[in-house]
């Protein structure tokens, strides 16, 4: 399950920076401000992630 959840967080950063980086290049704030959104919710749920293999250590 923990894998899945890595990957998933790895998949919804690279979406986010492609979403950001597609506002950039249009000039769309708001498709930039959630291509920054779909960035941090991955790196929260890799955090998360993380701090489970830290604990399961």
């Amino acid at each position: 399950m923990s894998g899945e959840q890595k990957i998933k967080a790895k998949k919804e950063q690279a979406k986010g920076k492609a979403k950001e980086a597609m506002g950039r290049t249009v000039g769309n704030e708001r498709l930039t401000a959630e291509g920054r959104a779909e960035q941090m919710k991955g790196d929260a749920r890799q955090a998360k992630e993380k701090a489970k293999d830290v604990l399961k250590d």
